[in-house]
């Protein structure tokens, strides 16, 4: 083989390939956008359910086509406490079936028109306006890419066929017993490990079964082996994660697919691949195997594909309840170095932003309930007495969880931050907006929260207290501001219903009104009766402190209007 046929043949590896990747990352972005709502309403719905997961897992898998997208999403959801660990046991298997789907789409026998398809769709992308259509143009547009790379590919291997030397290394892998199935898979892991993407791996099997460089066989024994390789992404994914579970969904997404080759292997010529080819003979007659390779070589691969993937999740339902005793068992939390985040919020997970957002609104709850906390423990410090030492402990409490929501802020403004640095849809930008602002006023009501306590503690280092009459006051302005608290958190946990703005205007309108009553009646009292100059002006600054909360309450709801409920 001469040296510019060598040439050649590398190009069109290498460039095939990377096209081939880059219609596929293109292709998912695009998919993720038009079904941004639907996966978002199946991740909430996964539930302990095996049937109910592995459907989920499945459907989600289709539409992002990829099962790395997926099982890195789950990791990061467990890891944020969104999903339980048999749900992400069901919905890990069911990525597994319908990562298979990439097999089907490669068999459209449309490989020819992967370039019109990829410019055609290029001008929808650069020219329509309309966002969900031009992502839709992005989609297929990565489809086009998909199907030239393939091409490219195709047509590198083709100057390989019929070369001895190149024969001779691929025959030493050839799957004709258990032993030539073992080291086939071992290269299909170790190449899908080394491009991160069984769909390029299964991509590079696909073509070169097509140009006759392996048989049938061999590209099913590659195919079993990339289902291992593709699980060390989620590995890699765990390593990040503090919570055990998430390591837990990992392991068992490598104890799944090695579980499964091993006892594939054991009847892959007796049993697996007979049954395989008596499915696809079935569907043509006609069709005759020509030195272990069929006419339709591509349907074939993505049948045994399915076919594995499919089996092996039913063998594996029955035992989810057993495998997710079996990992909380034996795979124990260990300590690990302090990242410095108390977030649950996982940074690697932008290659999936619904569910990156899904994870900050999780800890946006948190934030927000943490808050309602320090709002419920500071009405019995104002209705004790300054000496008081009861409620030491609520004042404590109310000082740790501000610095606590501090970081937590600073923690979800950089993860927003970072994802709105990705190509985003509207939706998905618009709601990552509404978030920062949310995490910027929650955190704002805490500091008011504190500075109540801290006027409260400084009238007690003086040794002057609040009258009577102020503390009831100061008590009844409490509730009240509690309350409109509580109808603020009441429309942003469920789907607002007509009418929740227009409450949350006229309530903020009139706790103002309130505040301003009571100012005119601390004026009067002071021409009436002498007070102590620093009750006098810590009353009015707890007062004007109510305000602020009440002010941030209203700036919060109204930034939660265009993003999404909290469940």
């Amino acid at each position: 083989m001469n040296a510019d046929l060598i040439t050649t043949m590398i190009f069109s590896l290498v460039g095939g390939l990377g096209i081939f990747l880059m219609g596929m990352k293109y292709m998912q972005q695009g998919l993720q956008v038009i079904a941004g709502p639907r996966i978002r309403h199946l991740i909430n719905a996964v539930t302990s359910n095996r049937f109910l997961a592995v459907g989920i897992g499945t459907f989600i898998t289709m539409l992002v086509q990829s099962s790395s997208v997926t099982s890195v999403m789950v990791i990061g959801l467990v890891n944020s406490e969104l999903m339980s660990l048999s749900g992400a046991i069901g919905t890990i298997m069911g990525a597994n079936i319908g990562t298979t789907i990439t097999g089907w789409i490669l068999a459209l026998k449309i490989g020819k028109y992967g370039l019109p398809i990829l410019g055609i769709a290029t001008f929808g992308w650069l020219f329509i306006k309309k966002e969900k259509i031009r992502y839709l143009s992005l989609a297929i547009l990565g489809i086009g890419m998909i199907f030239f790379g393939l091409e490219l590919m195709k047509n590198g291997f083709k100057p390989i066929r019929g070369h001895e030397e190149f024969e001779a290394w691929f025959h030493a892998f050839e799957a004709v017993n258990y032993f030539g199935v073992v080291k086939a898979a071992l290269v299909g892991c170790v190449l899908t490990i080394v491009v991160q993407s069984s769909s390029a791996t299964l991509g590079i099997t696909i073509a070169l079964a097509n140009t006759g460089v392996i048989d049938f066989h061999t590209a099913a024994a590659l195919v079993l082996g990339e289902n291992i390789g593709t699980t060390v992404t989620a590995y890699l994914a765990s390593l990040g994660a503090d919570d055990i579970n998430a390591k837990r969904t990992a392991y068992f997404h490598i104890l799944f697919n090695i579980s499964g080759v091993a006892w594939i292997t054991a009847i892959f010529h007796p049993l697996y691949m007979p049954f395989i080819e008596g499915i696809v003979i079935g569907v043509d007659p006609n069709m005759q195997m020509a030195n272990g390779n069929f006419p339709y070589m591509t349907s074939a691969i993505a049948a045994a594909h399915t076919g594995f993937n499919i089996t092996n999740t039913l063998l594996f339902l029955p035992l989810v309840s057993i495998m997710a005793n079996f990992l909380t068992k034996y795979v124990k939390g260990r300590k690990t170095k302090d990242k410095g985040y108390i977030t649950h919020l996982d940074f690697t997970i932008g290659g999936s932003p619904v569910a990156a957002i899904e994870q900050s609104r999780n800890e946006l709850r948190r934030l927000d309930e943490r808050a309602k906390e320090m709002m419920d423990n500071l009405r019995p410090v104002i209705a004790t007495k300054a000496d008081d030492k009861a409620n030491d402990k609520l004042r404590e409490s109310i000082f740790e969880a501000e610095e606590n929501i501090d970081k937590v802020q600073i923690e979800i403004t950089y993860f927003l931050t970072k994802l709105l640095s990705q190509s985003l849809s509207e939706d998905l930008a618009e709601e990552a907006r509404s978030q920062l602002r949310l995490a910027d006023e929650f955190e704002s009501v805490s500091d008011y929260i504190t500075n109540v306590l801290k006027l409260l503690s400084r009238m007690e280092e003086s040794s002057v207290e609040l009258s009577d009459e102020q503390k009831k006051e100061l008590l009844d302005l409490h509730d009240r501001v509690a309350e409109y608290f509580s109808y603020v958190k009441e429309g942003l946990s469920r789907a607002r219903r007509d009418g929740h703005m227009k409450k949350v205007h006229s309530d903020s309108r009139e706790i103002t009104s309130k505040i301003r009553d009571l100012r005119s009646l601390h004026w009067s009292r002071l021409s009436a009766q002498t007070i102590d100059p620093l009750v006098s002006t810590s009353y009015m600054d707890i007062v004007m402190a109510y305000r602020r909360i009440k002010d941030h309450l209203l700036n919060a709801a109204e930034a939660a209007e265009g993003g999404k409920p909290w469940s």
